[in-house]
């Protein structure tokens, strides 16, 4: 003898994988606010406060990436400029990004991506393909991605 309930047997929709978007690319920023290498730190700052972002990729004129710039950068570079005495003037972008850059695919699984960002620490991920930048996938959008799956993947 099995388990009843007592609810009255209702018609189940079978959910299927593409029902429910899993993958980074369902769910990452396409729109992105980018920098050029070349382009002045101050400027990069009083974007980073307008846009009321962390960070964001900095690419070459071919939307290649070539780095990331962060308010983490920006503040090293305010704080080294005042401790020496140096000009904040005719300081680059270039000069004060992250060019080793950890990206992510955009098939990644949402949930293993969750994970690569526990690992590294990174608040952002850009998302490469054919050599372009074509995204981003921050640790908001995994939030917001695990409320949208929770209500049908998780018990």
């Amino acid at each position: 003898m099995g388990i009843k309930s007592f609810l009255a047997s209702r018609k189940r929709k079978q959910q299927t994988k593409d029902d429910i978007p899993f993958i980074v690319s369902d769910y990452m920023t396409r729109k992105l606010i980018t920098f050029k290498s070349d382009q002045r730190i101050e400027s990069a700052i009083d974007t980073l406060i307008k846009y009321r972002i962390s960070g964001a990729p900095v690419v070459n004129a071919k939307n290649e990436l070539i780095g990331i710039i962060s308010e983490g950068d920006c503040i090293k570079h305010i704080s080294e400029s005042r401790y020496y005495n140096m000009p904040m003037d005719n300081n680059t972008v270039e000069k004060h990004m992250a060019k080793n850059v950890d990206t992510i695919d955009g098939n990644m699984n949402i949930f293993d991506a969750a994970n690569k960002f526990l690992e590294s620490k990174h608040r952002r991920f850009p998302i490469v393909e054919n050599g372009k930048l074509v995204g981003q996938i921050s640790q908001k959008d995994i939030l917001k991605a695990a409320l949208k799956l929770k209500g049908h993947n998780w018990k």
